[in-house]
């Protein structure tokens, strides 16, 4: 049967974040990062679905009724889950779309980007999470293990026709564990192990890029990401990732349009009806990022959430952020 992981552009049906709490990286800054994810929760709930994991549903419930309007309450869910930190972006579900209109989960196993942290509850979020949120429509929600396999959300770009984006510096790294029998640092290897899982056509493979203090080892989502109308936006300052993606052709063999933002700005979430964007200390570089997607999304808003303190944990807001498309669509 046919199934395919869409673009991040399709109709989606929620946005799930991670909260943060005391027992998270966040602990000495919990006050300014509670902020920056209200603010997030504000922006998507007042336009879709929001499913909140979280260890404190009602501390985190009370938080946001006292600073959201009752239309964005009206559409959050929350999910009392354990979690060590809360970059839903990697430990959350990868779905698949069928032609048949259900939605496969695939819950890969995450190990906090080779090892770098604790995560066991992190990577059993899934599992609890399609017990309490998916199990009770099932034949339209099929949960698939494939936690023989490490990959994080963040490290993949879709266009939704069988193209799939990735760094080689993560998902080429050998403190990514993959399957019995399969090295890691094996190009070609990795990529037919990547198209089967995700049902893709093609892997497109950077080998240049990252920034710094990143300890993701260089997921694309920082660095370049799908578009549509066969555009790639890209973070610039990097000249040999830039010869690359200028190489790279769409599967009909046209180049693609590239679009450069500065550096940080291209980890965007895109969402139904908007696009929220991560504004950091520089106001020029926040209004300029924002012009250039207005101009890739003239049938969204570009919307813009302060995220200087995501930096300080060496992430921004899409690495936060993991959207569930619509089945059936």
């Amino acid at each position: 049967m046919e199934k395919y992981l869409p673009a991040e552009w399709h109709t989606q049906e929620a946005i799930q974040l991670t909260w943060p709490h005391s027992g998270t990286d966040w602990a000495g800054t919990l006050e300014e990062v509670t902020r920056c994810y209200t603010d997030m929760a504000r922006e998507i709930a007042l336009r879709q679905q929001l499913w909140i994991v979280t260890p404190q549903p009602q501390r985190t419930k009370a938080t946001l009724e006292a600073g959201l309007p009752g239309k964005a309450l009206a559409n959050i869910r929350y999910f009392r889950i354990a979690s060590n930190d809360t970059w839903a972006r990697d430990h959350a579900f990868i779905s698949l779309l069928r032609e048949d209109g259900v939605r496969e989960l695939l819950d890969f196993r995450f190990n906090a980007w080779g090892g770098k942290f604790e995560a066991g509850l992190d990577n059993a979020i899934n599992r609890e999470f399609y017990e309490q949120n998916f199990a009770r429509e099932r034949a339209k929600n099929i949960y698939v293990s494939q936690l023989d396999f490490e990959l994080e959300g963040g490290s993949i770009e879709s266009d939704g026709h069988g193209t799939i984006m990735t760094t080689a510096q993560c998902n080429l790294n050998s403190n990514r564990r993959t399957s019995p029998g399969l090295s890691a640092c094996d190009e070609e290897a990795i990529g037919a192990e990547l198209c089967r899982r995700l049902h893709a056509r093609r892997i497109l493979w950077l080998h240049h890029g990252g920034l710094e203090r990143d300890d993701t080892d260089a997921h694309i989502d920082t660095l370049a990401r799908f578009c549509p109308n066969d555009t790639i936006v890209y973070g610039e300052g990097c000249p040999e990732m830039l010869r690359e993606l200028q190489g790279f052709r769409t599967l009909d063999g046209k180049p693609y349009r590239l679009i450069a933002v500065p550096p940080y700005y291209a980890n965007f979430l895109i969402m139904n009806r908007a696009v929220l964007l991560p504004f950091y200390e520089d106001t020029q570089a926040n209004l300029r990022a924002k012009a250039t997607l207005e101009s890739v999304f003239p049938d969204r808003e570009v919307v813009g959430i302060d995220c200087r303190i995501l930096l300080t944990q060496n992430g921004s807001l899409h690495c936060c952020t993991m959207q569930y498309p619509s089945a059936g669509e």
